[in-house]
């Protein structure tokens, strides 16, 4: 399995070139400030920022998660990806306009115009060090069992290609040229999906024979509330607070949002992006249900392992999705580099250094990508103590850390009862809380210790925890506020209403076509869940 044929090489080699064209000729089109190098001067349009949004959310561990979680559960993990259009609407309809009003530069600092600075110094640090231990750690992991199957690298071989290549181009263009190359990345993985996903079925013989050769749990997308894995009441009422958190209130994802010209383009991006999110349930949670009939004794890892194998792709095809996978590879390592260099110099360097001028900015930007791109290379040796435990028990971080941060965005929003004081202590207590679960549960399962009554923090299932972090959050965030009894600080953005029809009425407000849009598809989603009711 570790060998392609030299038609396939070609195939990647002309993918890493044509990426290295692209993302050196769209770097010559921004300014040397930090608005261009940060955030693509604010001109980006509905497709750019669309298909960035989407590859930078479909990474190499959301790869092999989908194709691993469909091989052991059927559909069921398809309501993540329902759950993020939901989402995704929310951003462009409600938060969007919150964020360009501002003019911020990242959503910690849009914390800081709602509740003071020392929100925005907390936010800030989880970020970066979540993005450090999480995103890239995984990605590296992930993206070097695929090379390892297709190419047989070896693990550190695989991540240094890959950080080294996308570091190039995310230094030297910065937003910009991460965003255009996403637009390229976006059809490539698209294709190399949809070509791992028809082989399959014409191997197995057409979608019907896998709803008859599967156990009917594999269609069963609504699971009782014990249920180990996903629970009807944590994937209705937890996973929701997930995919806020993700989708409307992380810069990794909300960076491009960042960049549109106007509020239009940024809203229209988001509807596009929810369109793209209907495919992964077929393209790449279905080609791990069909391992399961071509492969019967392949369990986790070995199951993308298998996919890519010579038995199941042509020469050719292999070199096509091998340059699909890259392409997932690359553009989450390009968008974590570049957001985490964007909340280093204007959360950090900026405040402490505030008559630092534009061109210096920029300079420390591209020093800390730089930073960035050494602290992975650095990480690759910790890759060899990755196993499956300990990368699902990463894979559930987001329900560890994301409820007080949804808690404060949500209520600091739509709530003027709640200040500064309030936010804070609600995103410190409810971070520890949540980094004691993650703690104990590795404990535990590493060492089978016994916590006595206390079993349960650990053995709740993590969905039902980000609910249970979600109340305890908005618990700290009312009573601490209403304890320091201070007047709450308004939100500093001229001319902001929560209401959202205007003088002019609703379609004159907003697109009538996106409102449409929007429509047709919240509808496609509960047509999607009324198929499994």
């Amino acid at each position: 399995m570790g060998t392609v044929a030299g038609l396939d090489l070609i195939i990647v080699v002309l993918y890493t070139l044509l990426l290295f064209v692209i993302g050196f000729w769209s770097s010559r089109h921004q300014s040397e400030t930090p608005e261009g190098y940060f955030l693509a001067d604010r001109r980006m349009g509905w497709l750019a920022i669309g298909a960035s949004l989407f590859v930078t959310n479909i990474s190499t561990e959301h790869l092999v998660g989908l194709a691993g979680s469909g091989a052991q559960n059927g559909l069921v993990v398809g309501h993540f990806e329902w759950m993020a259009i939901i989402a995704l609407l929310a951003l462009g309809w409600f938060f969007a306009p919150l964020f360009l009003k501002a003019r911020v530069f990242t959503i910690p600092e849009f914390l800081e115009k709602r509740f003071g600075r020392a929100t925005r110094i907390y936010l800030t640090s989880i970020s970066i060090l979540a993005y450090v231990l999480t995103k890239i750690a995984i990605t590296l992991f992930a993206g070097g069992l695929l090379l390892n199957a297709m190419l047989g690298w070896d693990i550190y071989t695989s991540a240094l290609v890959m950080v080294v290549i996308t570091g190039i181009y995310t230094i030297v263009g910065g937003l910009r040229a991460v965003m255009i190359t996403h637009i390229f990345q976006m059809f490539v993985l698209l294709i190399g999906s949809a070509i791992l996903t028809f082989v399959g079925l014409h191997k197995i013989g057409g979608f019907n024979q896998l709803i008859q050769s599967l156990p009917a749990s594999y269609f069963d997308v609504f699971r009782p509330m014990s249920d180990p894995d996903f629970p009807w009441t944590g994937i209705i009422f937890g996973a929701p607070i997930l995919a806020i958190w993700y989708w409307c209130t992380d810069q990794y994802i909300v960076q491009r949002v960042l960049s549109a010209k106007n509020l239009e383009q940024a809203r229209t991006a988001t509807i596009f992006t929810g369109f793209l999110k209907l495919l992964p349930a077929v393209l790449m949670i279905l080609p791990g249900m069909i391992s399961i009939l071509l492969f019967p004794e392949a369990r986790g890892d070995q199951i993308i392992s298998l996919l890519f194998s010579a038995s199941y792709l042509p020469v050719g095809l292999r070199g096509i999705v091998l340059a699909g996978f890259l392409a997932a590879m690359m553009s989450s390592l390009a968008a974590v580099f570049n957001s985490t260099a964007t909340l280093f110099t204007m959360d950090f360097y900026r405040i402490f250094n505030p008559a630092a001028s534009e061109r210096k900015l920029v300079l420390v930007g591209r020093l800390a990508s730089t930073i960035m791109v050494i602290t992975a290379i650095l990480w690759i040796p910790l890759t060899r103590l990755f196993n499956e435990q300990i990368y699902l028990s990463l894979q559930s971080l987001q329900a560890y850390i994301a409820p007080p941060i949804a808690a404060v965005f949500i209520l600091g929003v739509f709530s003027k009862r709640i200040n500064g004081q309030g936010a804070f202590y609600s995103l410190v207590l409810g971070g520890l809380i949540g980094g004691l679960r993650l703690v104990l549960e590795m404990i535990v399962k590493a060492y089978q210790i016994d916590l006595g009554t206390f079993n349960w923090f650990v053995q709740i299932n993590f969905l039902h925890f980000a609910i249970f972090l979600f109340l305890f959050s908005t618990t700290i965030l009312f009573a601490v506020s209403w304890i320091k009894d201070k007047q709450a600080q308004q939100i500093n953005i001229p001319g902001f209403s929560l209401t959202i029809t205007s003088n002019k009425g609703f379609l004159s407000a907003y697109s009538s076509t996106q409102l449409a849009l929007s429509i047709v598809l919240l509808g496609l989603i509960f047509g999607i869940y009324s198929l499994f009711l």
